[in-house]
């Protein structure tokens, strides 16, 4: 079983090492002591509260097959004579798509509007580090 140490656990997160701690500390997150006495997040365990804290299913959009979506706030508009670049920032991702100029004129995007990324792949690289 993979272990997590606190800090790869809350970069992991996107949090605080101090948030993870806490959370930790209040039982709403495992840990256990590594043979140093350190505490170690169990990979079971870690990916159980990730899905608890990210909250929402595949049914709250019901009426789309697309099953990533990453919110988050527009960070670059690049406006071509047909198409635009967009680049949202996702959390700690920056998400870029190419999407038509007048999709991006309809939505009003511009660096500020907060915007959801929905992406339907039919290709994902899984990589381990």
């Amino acid at each position: 079983m993979h272990t997590y140490r606190i800090g790869e656990a809350a970069a992991l997160m996107g949090v605080s090492v101090d948030t993870l701690r806490r959370w930790v500390d209040s039982g709403r997150l495992t840990a256990e002591r590594d043979e140093q006495g350190r505490r170690i997040i169990p990979g079971p365990a870690l990916a159980a509260f990730a899905r608890e804290v990210a909250g929402g299913t595949d049914r709250d959009h019901p009426g789309s097959s697309a099953r990533n979506r990453f919110p988050g706030i527009v960070t670059e508009v690049i406006l071509g004579d047909v198409s635009a670049q967009v680049e949202i920032q996702a959390g700690p991702f920056r998400v870029v798509s190419m999407i038509s100029r007048e999709s991006a004129e309809e939505l009003k995007l511009e660096p500020g509007v907060p915007a959801v990324a929905v992406i339907k792949s039919t290709n994902v690289v899984v990589e381990t580090p």
